[in-house]
Parts: C-alpha cells; sequence; structure tokens
C-alpha cells in the first residue's frame, strides 16, 4: 500500500520534483511565452489537444508548480493560482455562474467578499442570499432556488471568527444539488482540509498565512474533483455542454475530474486575465515551505495571548474558538482540534475612545490593514475599515464599535503581551 506523505513533507517537497541536472529550488520562469518548432504543435494546444505552455496568462510553469503543491495539502485533484484571493473568489463563482443564476452564502465573510457577492456580482446578474450559518439546514436550506448555482462560507470568518459547521453545510449543498465553496485561508489546510469533511471547491487568499510575510497579493482556487457536475447537467452547462469556443468540447468528458479546474484556467483565465505572476508565486512557494511551523506557532501564541486577555479585568470581551466558553468552541474542536488561527478579536471596557488609545500605544504589534502574516499587527474596523459608519450602523453591519482585530504573529509570546500590557496600562 503506497504511503502518503505527510502534510509537513509536502509543504516543503511538493510541486516541483527536479530532475537529474535541474535547479533544486522552483525556478521562476519570468517569461510571457514559449516557443515550438511547427504551426501544427501549436495549433494543437489552442484547440486543448495537447498539455504545453504557449503563454503565462493561460499558464506558467512556476505557478503550476506552486498550484500543484497547494492542491496536493488540500487533498485536490488540480488547482489554480489567481492574482488575489478576491479574484479565486470570483473565479471560484464565476466559472458556473452565469447572468440569471444565484448563489447562497454565509453572511459572516469577509467585507470584500461580502461586497462582491451582494454589488458587484448582483451587476452582473448573479444574484445572492445571505444566511446565517447558524441556523438551523432546514432555515438555511428555504434561502435555495431553483437557479441556485453554490452555497459559500469561510472555514472561519474575517473579522468576526465564526467556525463553519462545514459538515451541516455540505449536507445542505448536496440536498440541493450544488458544491460547497469553502474559503479556507484563515485556517489553512494544516489546520483543516475541508474536502475531508464534504465540501466540494477551496479557496484561498494566499496573501495571507500561505505566503506568511505580507510580500505577495495572490489567490488560489482547489478542486476537489468529488462533484458530479454530470449529475446536474443542466444546472452546470458550462461544464457538460459544448464549449463553442474550444470547437465544441465538453469539459466533463474530456478532463473528467479536472474539468472544473481546466473550464477556470482556459475559459476564464484566458478571458479575464487576473494571472497570479511567476514572481509572486515563487514568494508564496517560499511561505508554503514553513507554513506547518507558522501555523503551529501562530495558534500557540494566540492561545495564550486570548488566555491573557480573558483574564485581564481591563478587557470587556474576548472572542477566540480555543477558549472554552466561546460559542465555536466545540466546532473548533471538531473540525480543528490543533487550532484554528493566529486571529483574535476583543473588546476593551469603555469602548471606541480607549481602544483607539490602546491601538496607538503599541509598540510591536503595528496598526496596518493586513492580517496574517508573521509580524503581530491590529486593526479597529470602527476607526479604519468601516469609519464611515456610526456606531448603531456598525452594529448593524456586525461589527461592534470596541472590536479590535488582532492578529497574532510567530514572535516571543512573552513580547507580545507584555506589548499589550503596556498599552492597556498606558
Amino acid at each position: 500500500m503506497k504511503r502518503t506523505r505527510s502534510i509537513e513533507t509536502a509543504c516543503v517537497q511538493a510541486g516541483w520534483t527536479p530532475k537529474k541536472g535541474e535547479p533544486r529550488v522552483l525556478p521562476i520562469y519570468q517569461s510571457t511565452t514559449f516557443k515550438y518548432d511547427t504551426s501544427d504543435q501549436m495549433g494543437k494546444l489552442f484547440d486543448l489537444e495537447e498539455e504545453g505552455y504557449f503563454y503565462t496568462r493561460l499558464q506558467n510553469p512556476t505557478n503550476d508548480m506552486v498550484a500543484a503543491k497547494i492542491a496536493e495539502l488540500e487533498g485536490g485533484v488540480a488547482a489554480m493560482l489567481t492574482s488575489s484571493g478576491q479574484a479565486a473568489n470570483y473565479y471560484a463563482i464565476f466559472n458556473i455562474c452565469e447572468a440569471g443564476d444565484h448563489i447562497v452564502s454565509s453572511a459572516p465573510i469577509y467585507g470584500g467578499t461580502f461586497n462582491l457577492f451582494g454589488v458587484t456580482m448582483k451587476k452582473q446578474g448573479i444574484d445572492v442570499t445571505f444566511i446565517d450559518p447558524d441556523a438551523s439546514e432546514e432555515e438555511i436550506s428555504k434561502a435555495f432556488r431553483p437557479n441556485t448555482k453554490a452555497l459559500f462560507a469561510e472555514t472561519v470568518s474575517n473579522p468576526s471568527l465564526v467556525v463553519l459547521d462545514i459538515e451541516k453545510f455540505a449536507r445542505i449543498a448536496h440536498s440541493n444539488g450544488v458544491p460547497l465553496i469553502v474559503d479556507n485561508t484563515f485556517a489553512t489546510p494544516i489546520n483543516c482540509r475541508p474536502f475531508e469533511w464534504g465540501a466540494d471547491i477551496v479557496v484561498h487568499s494566499t496573501t495571507k498565512y500561505m505566503d506568511g510575510h505580507a510580500m505577495a497579493v495572490g489567490g488560489c482556487i482547489v478542486d476537489s474533483g468529488n462533484f458530479d457536475w454530470d449529475k446536474y447537467g443542466d444546472k452546470f452547462h458550462g461544464l457538460t455542454t459544448p464549449d463553442e469556443s474550444y470547437h465544441g468540447i465538453i469539459y466533463t468528458k474530456k478532463f473528467g475530474k479536472a474539468a472544473y479546474i481546466t473550464k477556470a484556467t482556459v475559459q476564464l483565465m484566458r478571458d479575464l486575465g487576473s494571472i497570479q505572476s511567476p514572481q509572486n508565486a515563487f514568494l508564496l512557494n517560499v511561505g508554503l515551505e514553513t507554513l506547518h511551523l507558522r501555523m503551529q506557532r501562530h495558534c500557540e501564541n494566540a492561545q495564550k495571548v486570548a488566555e491573557y486577555l480573558n483574564s485581564n479585568d481591563k478587557v470587556a470581551w474576548v472572542n477566540y474558538s480555543g477558549l472554552p466558553d466561546n460559542k465555536y468552541h466545540e466546532l473548533a474542536m471538531k473540525y480543528m482540534p490543533n487550532g484554528t488561527c493566529g486571529v483574535i478579536s476583543f473588546g476593551l471596557k469603555g469602548g471606541r475612545d480607549v481602544s483607539i488609545r490602546f491601538m496607538d500605544n503599541l509598540k510591536l504589534a503595528a496598526i496596518v490593514t493586513h492580517v496574517a502574516d508573521a509580524r503581530t499587527s491590529v486593526l479597529h474596523p470602527a476607526s479604519h475599515t468601516h469609519r464611515q459608519l456610526s456606531d448603531e450602523q456598525l452594529i448593524e453591519a456586525g461589527v461592534q464599535p470596541d472590536l479590535i482585530r488582532l492578529s497574532v504573529g510567530i514572535e516571543n509570546v512573552d513580547d507580545i503581551i507584555a506589548d499589550i500590557e503596556q498599552a492597556l496600562n498606558a
């Protein structure tokens, strides 16, 4: 019986497998185009009759090796890199939706994704219904329509830190004949592999923990290969009927389990072009090599910081699923027993003004809009990303006026806590 290599080894070794005399480190294929000897060779590539590289907007060897690594980490059959996490979310939906279609999405998701679904994609004729992920299966199922094409949610939501009941969402999606698409950015495949719980497609903002160093914006889509598109052929006709832009090929018939990613690559990337640069893919791969080490440290540090905050009398509340009294602790232990992520949200007694003074006095932690990299960072949504809203509007949007989002880094945890303590005292 062939042994599947561990996820730790895959972080380091998967994707690029050098042959005799080739570089040990994944090269950057910094070329827009690739040479062929005959016109017929090039023509077969454009007809999808042969595999190969001809233009980096569609595929590039550096990108493909990194995508292959992420596919192995998630346990999927194929993956595609994109220029950002937002592009990954857009492609994941648009690959199976068109004007007149509908999706169902968990409401507590990253604000940019919420706006993508609720505003921009609506302008393109794709409607969305947002639901409470904690609602019953029966209640959530009421949001589905005959033209619903997907159910979307985040493993751990940003910034509200809701932990998804993946099995419940998979049952709901499949009973309604649609795939479950899960954004696994915060947990990463180190802490959770959604395919093992019934998800069909996983997306990532690789900008976060996967890159891990705030150097390269990027995204990724991974396909499990498990959803039966042909079973619902009328619903997913883009995959199951001839594509006239490629001489009538049918993706499910020609590419089997790779149909979804192949269509996303040769159709959406061809036409929309949100490719990740080979340079960024190279940097992403460097980050992936230490992902298993960093996630363990992020979670260990965050747990200790959350416990410190929870015991501090200047702190009004703490939201971190690693705390036994947290609403999502039981779900977190089921799906992510080794930890969820390094992000904590909390509020201070005294409200918004105290929160601002606290943040201004931090020395080790930096006030930035980014989250989930090696350095500890902090953000106050009411003063930054949501500053145009009144306190009443903030609460309506699910953001408490005193909410502080703390992304705990991989520094020495005693130094992080000391920084928080001096800022609280100040």
